[in-house]
């Protein structure tokens, strides 16, 4: 439960200096992400999600 709690607060320390370092920046990513495809965001998102899985694994495996 610790780990979970700290992953939480970790994701939220990055998307927060994301906001607070280029807000514009962010603002246009969105309206980007807006002309996307449903599919397109989907696909991205799973690819994410594997990425992310494959550091944790490793992270927790070999370190």
């Amino acid at each position: 439960m610790r780990d979970l709690v700290t992953a939480l607060g970790l994701v939220l320390v990055i998307e927060g200096l994301i906001y607070a370092a280029n807000p514009a920046g962010l603002k246009r990513m969105m309206s980007m992400a807006m002309e996307m495809s449903e599919q397109s965001l989907r696909t991205g998102g799973f690819i994410a999600f594997g990425v992310g899985f494959v550091v944790v694994w490793l992270a927790r495996s070999v370190l």
